[in-house]
């Protein structure tokens, strides 16, 4: 019994809701779930007016900001070879993290403040590296070596060091990182 009063009384609501439709609609049969979705779930939602884009030329067929930063840097054509590079992430951790957990730091690298690239430039003169890192990207050249690469995070490039090991022949960039919820991670 309790199954056909439900059914009775969508159907009476159902009668309700369509009152204002004409009576050719209301003499076809319509499903109650027909015009139902997912999109029909929770408070209306109410439309917002989206201004156009505009382009400054109208055959461009990206934005500026849709372009990836770095892209332009990519060069298929350059006979340089690519360094071998090795990304590591630091953190900076005291006896307390270490012997008692006090800060609730993991090993993992969603706590890490820093990222080290390590970059392998063997026959190189550190007078001879042009070195330029923007927030995501990391742009190196030398005469006999070019890498353009695009970094796991964002970062802070003003606040970069690098240091050139001659005995090694490898270029060290240390580089403070900047997620956007490391203030849970490091509060």
């Amino acid at each position: 019994m309790d199954g056909l009063s439900s059914v009775q009384s969508l159907e009476a609501l159902s009668k309700m809701l369509s009152q204002g439709r004409d009576d050719e609609e209301d003499e076809q049969p319509v499903s109650s779930t027909a015009g139902l979705g997912p999109g029909h779930i929770g408070p209306a939602k109410c439309e917002t007016n989206v201004p156009p884009v505009v382009s400054k030329n109208s055959k461009d067929i990206w934005s500026e900001e849709e372009v990836p930063e770095g892209s332009e840097l990519d060069d298929t054509w350059d006979p340089r070879q690519q360094p071998e590079y090795e990304i590591l992430f630091k953190q900076k951790i005291t006896t307390e993290d270490v012997f008692l957990g006090m800060s609730r730091k993991d090993p993992s690298s969603a706590c890490c403040e820093c990222m080290l690239i390590k970059i392998k430039l063997p026959d190189t003169k550190i007078a001879d590296v042009f070195l330029d890192v923007k927030e995501k990207f990391l742009d190196l050249r030398s005469p006999k070596f070019k890498l353009g690469l695009h970094l796991p995070h964002p970062v802070d490039s003003k606040t970069g060091k690098a240091c050139f090991i001659t005995e090694a022949q490898t270029l060290e960039v240390t580089l403070t990182m900047q997620r956007e919820m490391d203030f849970i991670n490091f509060a």
